[in-house]
């Protein structure tokens, strides 16, 4: 059983997110994660012995939250599989024409801390796409098709080059792009026979 987490480390995360979301992990001080949350820095360490620590605590907050959302966006969409997994790259063109929108939180820290293959941060990245790609497998899988986990690593692989890929352009027309390329491997998927 996992203790609860206090209000003031909480404080502390949700000031980091907004922050290293923001701005990311390189940019920002430990000093002004305190300031943001309003503490000092003798407080933030006393929750967090590292800002590695604190970046891993970042996108582990992020991570059920996220999945969270897209298979809502999924289970929502009307229609077969190919229309569910299209809404969910609808949706996310969507929230990339906000302005505050700065790609995958996820995809941004493990470019940062590329030379870093050990942090914490990196582990709990590749948890999370591990974790959502086994999501769509076994969304996939409900559908009866043939090979759940190949079209659901296709289907990653189309979305994290669509996040790389509006990085660049900041156009969201990739990622709705890359949905109807989605939405036709799975409408492939379920013409195959299974097994």
């Amino acid at each position: 059983m996992t203790e609860p987490e206090s209000p003031t480390r909480k404080r502390i995360v949700d000031a980091a997110s907004k922050l290293f979301y923001a701005e990311g992990i390189r940019a920002v001080s430990v000093d002004a994660v305190a300031e943001k949350a309003g503490l000092t820095k003798r407080t933030l360490y006393y929750h967090f012995e590292s800002k590695d620590e604190l970046v891993a605590a970042y996108l582990e907050a992020r991570d059920q939250p996220n999945l969270k959302l897209m298979a809502g966006w999924f289970d929502a969409a009307k229609g077969g599989l190919p229309e569910k997994v299209e809404a969910i790259f609808q949706n996310l063109a969507r929230a990339a024409r906000n302005p505050r929108w700065k790609g995958c939180g996820f995809l941004r820290t493990a470019a940062e801390l590329a030379a870093l293959p050990g942090h914490p941060a990196i582990r709990i990245g590749a948890r999370h796409k591990a974790g959502f790609e086994s999501w769509l497998s076994g969304a996939c899988a409900a559908h009866r098709i043939a090979a759940p986990q190949e079209l659901a690593r296709q289907i990653v692989l189309l979305m994290d080059g669509a996040f790389a890929i509006m990085l660049i352009h900041r156009d969201p027309a990739y990622v709705e792009a890359a949905g109807r390329a989605a939405a036709a491997l799975a409408g492939a998927a379920l013409r195959e026979p299974a097994v």
